[in-house]
C-alpha cells in the first residue's frame, strides 16, 4: 500500500514544462484562512491569494509578502510605459524555464501566449528550452533573462547593447531586467519550499 502511495504521488508530479495550470504543493504548513490577522490580510494585497498554499505559506511573514506581491504587480500590471506585457511575461518565463522551475514557468508561458497570442512560439520555448530560435526581439529578450538569471553579476554592456539593438528602449530594457531579476529569486524560493502537482 505505500509503494502505491508514493508512486500517485510522483506520477501526480509534473516533469515536463506545459502552459496548462498547475497546483503546487507546500512542504511547510500553510497557514489557515481563520488564523489570518488584518496584519495578514494587508500582506496578502489581494484576498483571493488566500486560496494559493503558496501565498497562504509567505504570509508567516506578512509584511516581507507584502512587499514582495507589491514588487510584483508593479513589474507586471504597470504597463503604461516600457515593455508590452506580453515581453515582461517572457522574460519571466525564460527565467523560470532556465532554473526549471515548472510551475513559475507554466504561469508565465500562459500569460506570454495569453497576451501575445503567440502559444505555438511561447511553447516552443518551453519544449525546446532557453536556446530556441523564436525571431530576433525575443531571442534577444530570452538571452537576456538567461544571462542576468545565470550570473547576475556578469549580465551587463553586451546584453544591454543587443536589446538596444532589437529596438527596446531603456525603459524595456529595465523590464526585461526586473521580470526575470525578480523569477530568479521567486524561482528559488518556490523550488526550496515545495513542488508543482497536476
Amino acid at each position: 500500500m505505500t509503494d502505491q502511495i508514493v508512486e500517485q504521488d510522483v506520477q501526480a508530479i509534473p516533469t515536463v514544462f506545459t502552459q496548462a495550470q498547475l497546483d503546487w504543493l507546500p512542504w511547510l504548513e500553510p497557514m489557515q484562512e481563520e488564523a489570518l490577522t488584518e496584519r495578514h490580510w494587508n500582506g496578502l494585497v489581494d484576498k483571493a491569494r488566500a486560496k494559493s498554499p503558496y501565498f497562504m505559506l509567505l504570509a508567516r511573514d506578512p509584511d516581507i509578502l507584502g512587499a514582495r506581491t507589491k514588487t510584483d504587480k508593479d513589474i507586471f500590471y504597470n504597463t503604461k510605459d516600457g515593455l508590452p506585457r506580453p515581453e515582461r511575461e517572457l522574460a519571466a518565463a525564460a527565467a523560470s524555464r532556465f532554473n526549471g522551475c515548472i510551475y513559475c514557468a507554466s504561469v508565465h508561458a500562459r500569460f506570454a501566449s495569453q497576451f501575445s497570442k503567440r502559444e505555438a512560439d511561447v511553447q516552443r520555448l518551453l519544449d525546446e528550452g532557453v536556446t530556441a530560435d523564436i525571431d530576433p526581439r525575443w531571442n534577444t529578450i530570452i538571452a537576456a533573462s538567461v544571462a542576468l538569471t545565470k550570473t547576475p553579476a556578469s549580465f551587463g554592456d553586451a546584453e544591454i547593447a543587443r536589446l538596444r539593438a532589437h529596438g527596446l528602449s531603456d525603459l524595456e530594457i529595465s523590464d526585461v531586467i526586473h521580470g526575470a531579476a525578480f523569477f530568479n529569486w521567486a524561482n528559488r524560493l518556490m523550488l526550496s519550499l515545495g513542488e508543482p502537482s497536476l
